[in-house]
Formats: structure tokens, sequence, C-alpha cells
């Protein structure tokens, strides 16, 4: 097999998924997209506050410039004192999670305990880099994993990229194609004795955001009566924050935004 060959105009450089598709193994329609428009989701966040972490994430997926659900999970109950949430290829996303789900029940009942959460970060960063290859045919799988540290009684938080690689960051993450924005707002509003309220608003300010200037990321539906997920993680272990609380919220910054 001779290599290909490029003239400079056609030159894919270092897109290694332009490369594919000149050779001819990505196959395109004429306008340059994928033929097969994959469901992805979007924005998440998390915020640790002075009793543990603060996730959310918005409900929204889309498949090229189609809203294909309108009401996904982005941000689900790992075990009693981890969560996880994700960006990315909604299909193996959501199998990653599963798969992540089994695995701590599964370790828990032989060894009679919880991994540390260190130790489920690893096993999360282990899986991301699993995904690889079909992240580089365009099925990439960005998660981040937050939760309460018993023997350290505190939280903690940790964000990949699509090789596995993994970072704790010890204030807040924002992944998807809102994060931008939303990481924006956290980072002004950000304070480091917060409270579960404060942080719990403070999320809901940042997805608000993130809703507002970029296309992908859903804002609450109030018609359909579908809100953001959002739940924190303490000594009291995986807790909802329910959706008359968030309605509450996010009518306290409609009445914000329309004084302005």
């Amino acid at each position: 097999m001779s290599m290909p060959y490029f003239t400079p105009s056609q030159d894919p450089g270092a897109n290694f998924q332009e490369l594919l598709s000149r050779v001819g193994l990505v196959p395109r329609n004429v306008q340059g997209h994928s033929i097969v428009d994959i469901p992805h989701a979007t924005t998440c966040v998390a915020v640790t506050y002075q009793d543990g972490v603060v996730m959310a994430g918005d409900r929204r997926a889309t498949a090229g410039n189609l809203i294909s659900h309108r009401d996904m999970e982005k941000v689900v109950k790992a075990d009693t004192y981890s969560g996880v949430g994700i960006a990315g290829a909604a299909g193996p996303a959501m199998e990653m999670i599963k798969l992540f789900q089994l695995q701590l029940e599964h370790y828990e009942k032989m060894e009679g305990q919880q991994l540390s959460l260190e130790g489920k970060a690893n096993q999360l960063s282990t899986m991301v880099r699993a995904n690889l290859p079909s992240a580089m045919q365009g099925l990439g799988v960005v998660p981040i994993f937050g939760g309460f540290e018993p023997r350290q009684s505190k939280g903690r938080l940790w964000d990949y990229d699509m090789t596995g690689g993994r970072y704790e960051e010890r204030e807040f993450v924002a992944i998807g194609s809102g994060s931008l924005h939303a990481g924006t707002v956290i980072k002004i509003g950000w304070r480091a004795q917060m409270t579960k309220s404060d942080a719990v608003s403070l999320v809901c300010r940042a997805l608000w955001e993130a809703a507002d200037a970029d296309s992908a990321t859903g804002g609450p539906d109030v018609m359909r009566g579908i809100y953001p997920i959002v739940a924190a993680i303490s000594q009291d272990g995986w807790v909802p924050v329910p959706d008359d609380e968030l309605a509450q919220v996010f009518e306290s910054i409609i009445a914000q935004v329309r004084s302005r």
C-alpha cells in the first residue's frame, strides 16, 4: 500500500479526522458533515463548597443542528458519595457510566468497603483511555467526576481529556460546548466557603448564561417542566435538588435578567 499524496491545497495537516476523510475512510455528505449525526451531550459543571460538591448539567442533547433529546440526564449518581457528568457522544458516554457504576458496586461487594475517591477517579480515567480509538473516530467522551471523601471530610473534583488524562481541580470544573460561558460565570462567582444554597444558585446561573450563548446547551424548559439536573454530594451522600427548588432559583435569575 502506497502512502497517500496531497497537494498543498489538499493537505489535511494535523487534522487526523480530515486525513481519514481525504483517503476515503470516513464517509461525508456534500455539506462536509458526517452522514450519521450522533446525539451529543453538552454542558456540565461542578463546584466545591464548604460541605462538599455540587454538580449540574443541562438536559439538551443535539444531533448536528437538531435537538435530539430535551430531558437527557447528563449528571448521574456513581455511588453513595460520588457522581459523574458527561459531555460528548451520548451513546458511548451512557455505556461508560453504567459500566463505571457496576464496577464500583462490584468492588464494594467484594471488598466490603467503598473504593477511595482517588481510586474511583483512576478507574474512570482507565475507561476514558480505553475509549480513545472511538474518540479518534469522532465518538469522544469527556466526563467530570466529583464526590465527597469521608476520610478527608471534603469534596473533590476531577476533569479528564480524551486520552484518559485526569486532573484534579480545587474550585470548579466546566465541560461541554457551553463550558467557556459557564466557566466564566463560575470563575467570577465562586467563593471558598459557599453554602449549598450559594453553590446551587451559582451553577444554575452558569447553565443559564451558557444556554443563552450556546445553542447546544438547553436552559430551563418551564413549559415542559424540565430543569437541569443538580445534585449536592456531602457527608449525607448524593442528594438531588428537587425541581420546585430549582424553579425558584431560575425565577430569581429571570427577575435579575429582566431588571437589567
